[in-house]
């Protein structure tokens, strides 16, 4: 419909041509795929049409993802097996456990053994503690009777981290030895660690339980004292390196203690 002056016929108006995104260069394409989410590309994306899914399974576009992100190799000149893997794997670079350092009480975490006094939630450094190295740690999960110890009361702890499949079969576990530390101690606070490497496929969780008890099996909270317990998941490296250096497409589970009554957390 127009306004016209009698007697006179509406003008056309110009029509515009609709033109294809996928009329677009490919390299520009390309960096408008870098703005899109991860899930979204492979997702809704990729089924789209035969070029957008031959675009985003390019090795450049997962690269040019990674460098616009910040995800990079430790070092500049290992390799890369897999940048779409590398992307994903960095982005999930975090800790799994929920509540690791007692922030938010008992949250999170199941009692397996709540003997003696029970769990506590204590503020660092404690009774015949010392301050953890990380600042930001205010607190840590406490056993009585039961991994900095207190100095006054030595301490045994345990830890067992299991990865297992969709119908809880165990695929691999670290389970090591108890360490005890002794009465009159100096209270360091001391880190148990492990990297799983070349496990078998079909991880659907990760069962990560510790605990322990003190050696003098006195009342109150002279057991092991445990925080900062993280579970991350990191890239496999496709080059061997020095031995004193953990290998990844791994997990990764460990713990920060001063000397833990069964204290475990699924993922």
């Amino acid at each position: 419909m127009c306004a016209t002056t009698p007697g006179k016929a509406c003008a056309p108006r110009p029509t515009m041509a609709l033109v294809s995104i996928n009329k677009l260069p490919e390299n520009i394409l390309l960096e408008l795929f870098t703005h899109v989410p991860a899930r979204h590309l492979l997702l809704r994306c990729r089924p789209v049409c035969s070029l957008w899914r031959d675009l985003i399974d390019l090795v450049t576009l997962w690269k040019r993802k990674c460098l616009r992100e910040g995800f990079i190799p430790k070092d500049w000149d290992q390799p890369v097996a897999d940048w779409k893997v590398f992307y994903f794997l960095c982005s999930l670079r975090r800790n799994l456990l929920h509540n690791p350092c007692a922030e938010e009480d008992m949250e999170s975490w199941t009692l397996d053994a709540n003997e003696g006094d029970h769990w506590k939630v204590e503020s660092i450094p404690g009774a015949h503690g010392t301050n953890f190295p990380d600042p930001n740690v205010k607190k840590y999960f406490v056993t009585s009777y039961g991994f900095a110890a207190r100095r006054d009361c030595g301490c045994t702890y345990q830890i067992r981290v299991q990865l297992v499949s969709a119908d809880y079969i165990i695929l691999a576990s670290f389970e090591p030895p108890p360490v005890t530390i002794e009465q009159w101690n100096d209270a360091t606070w001391t880190e148990v660690s492990h990297t799983f490497s070349d496990y078998p496929p079909g991880v659907r969780h990760i069962l990560f339980q510790h605990g322990g008890q003190d050696t003098q099996y006195w009342a109150g909270w002279y057991g092991p004292r445990v925080t900062n317990s993280s579970i991350v998941i990191s890239n496999k490296m496709t080059r061997k390196l020095a031995p004193s250096t953990p290998q990844s497409d791994n997990v990764g589970a460990e713990e920060a203690a001063q000397s833990p009554t069964h204290l475990s957390s699924p993922t």
